[in-house]
Order: structure tokens, then sequence, then C-alpha cells
């Protein structure tokens, strides 16, 4: 199964994925995961966007493209994958879908989380808040300033993907706001008959 999350910042995009990737036995792959890595390690695509990130920005897609292409090529993601914080823009989505059409893949599914911004922004600030109370380490960009950008970012941006998608008929849309345990619930209905076969081409609104 190959599937992508959609939504904003702190939406709970990499919880969800870690459960989808648990129950579905796939990999989750995580563009930030691995643009910080590769910050942390000092490659040259590290050193290339240490500053972008650090200020909330987006890796300008040919270097996100180029990560992503490989990583999707190795044998563990032989079997599926979920994509998540990628693709950011619409050219980036685009070339995603020439990756897998050269591989002779497709997505299976995109799952969009949707959220209330307001609702969202306390509930980062909260995290943030409990994260320092218990004296752990911050990074570069959990801060409400970088926070602002990064959701300015997402509706400038991403936002126009769910358009993209739901005209391939892949888009399945689910109440990000609702519990953890309900979100992951929601998802497994909006995936049920999938099974790693191409959904039928229309798209799904699955609410609470």
């Amino acid at each position: 199964m190959r599937l992508i999350l959609l939504g904003p910042p702190g939406a709970g995009k990499g919880t969800q994925a870690q459960r989808l990737a648990a129950k579905h036995d796939i990999v989750q792959l995580s563009t930030g995961d691995m643009l910080r890595e590769a910050v942390k390690s000092a490659t040259p695509i590290g050193r290339k966007v240490q500053d972008i990130i650090a200020h909330g920005q987006l890796a300008p897609d040919s270097v996100v493209v180029d990560i992503v292409g490989q990583r999707i090529a190795e044998p563990d993601a032989r079997n599926g994958f979920i994509l998540d914080g990628f693709p950011r823009t619409v050219p980036q989505a685009v070339a995603l879908d020439r990756i897998l059409k050269k591989r002779g893949l497709a997505l299976d599914a995109v799952i969009e989380l949707r959220v209330d911004e307001g609702a969202l922004i306390r509930r980062i600030e909260s995290r943030i808040a409990e994260m320092k109370a218990r004296g752990e380490t911050l990074r570069e960009d959990d801060n409400a300033a970088v926070l602002h950008t990064r959701l300015k970012a997402y509706r400038e941006q991403t936002a126009p993907l769910i358009a993209y998608y739901r005209g391939q008929g892949v888009l399945r849309t689910v109440n990000g706001m609702a519990p953890i345990p309900d979100v992951t619930a929601a998802i497994d209905q909006a995936l049920t008959g999938l099974g790693g076969a191409h959904p039928a081409h229309k798209s799904k609104q699955v609410s609470h």
C-alpha cells in the first residue's frame, strides 16, 4: 500500500503514519526526518537546507524530490510506504507521479487530516510548554513564530494538493481534531477495501 498523509504542521501526521506503518507493514517516510538527519550529518544537502528549515520555510523541490526518489527505491519500501511531509507543493506531486510511474507504481490513497487552525496553534503551543516544563530539548523549528510561518506556507503551497488529489480520485478526508484513536479508526474506515488495489475514482469524506 502506498499512501500520503496531508495536513498542516501539528495535525498529527507523524502519529498516524506510525500507526499505519505498523498495521500495514509498510515504511514511514518522513521528509522532515530525512532532511533533519541530512542537516545533523552535515551532508551536502543538509548544509544546503539548514537555514531554510530553521526558519520554517520549505526546502527546494529539487532537493526533496531527490531525497524521496532515492528513498522509495530502497528495498524496505518495496512492500509499500506512507509519505509524511511530502509532497508539499503541486510540482512535487507531479514529480512524485513521474517517479512512481517510472517504477510501474501508483498511489492507493491520500489521507487529508482536516483541522481547525486556531485550535491547532493552541495545541502546539501547549505541547511546546509541556516539553519545556519537562526540560526536553526543543527543535529549532519548535516555536510560535516558526509555526505561523509553516502554517502560512501550508495554506499557500500545500493546500492546493487537496484539489489535485481529489481530481485524481484518491483523496480521503478525516477529522484530524478528534482523539488520536478516533482519527486512526476513521483512517482505517477510509482505507477499507483498498488492500493494495487502487481505489475507485471518487473522493470520500469521512467525519465524526
